[in-house]
């Protein structure tokens, strides 16, 4: 068992920056892939990030690429999502999630992770 929460969220202008946090208590956190997601009002939840338990192999949206950066600290158990540059766009709530390493899914999809956060919302202003 893995519990998540978000935290960081809140009101910023367009081009600003926000840092989202996530910590992970519970299970051995360095086994799992961690992931960001994102789901606008009235959209489905999207992919917005990931790391693997190394930190070493990290992926993201094309719509967020060059402007976010995610990271991790496996000995505060803890992920990070650093959002600059930002877009009215990019409005929504951020969910972190978490997927063992071991795990054949496709981590592009929400449907791969096991363990979810509560959510942060996020509002970029234009």
């Amino acid at each position: 068992q893995v519990r998540l929460a978000e935290s960081g969220g809140g009101l910023v202008q367009a081009g600003g920056s926000l840092r989202l946090s996530c910590a992970a208590s519970g299970h051995t956190f360095s086994s799992y892939t961690m992931g960001w997601f994102r789901q606008a009002p009235g959209k489905n939840r999207v992919f917005v990030a990931a790391i693997r338990r190394s930190g070493d192999n990290l992926l993201y949206a094309d719509s967020v690429k060059g402007r976010f950066t995610v990271s991790r600290d496996n000995a505060k158990n803890t992920v990070d999502l650093q959002m600059n540059s930002m877009k009215p766009e990019d409005t929504a709530v951020y969910y972190c999630a978490a997927v063992p390493e071991y795990s054949t899914g496709n981590i592009y999809l929400p449907s791969t992770y096991e363990y979810w956060g509560q959510g942060t919302r996020v509002t970029v202003s234009s």
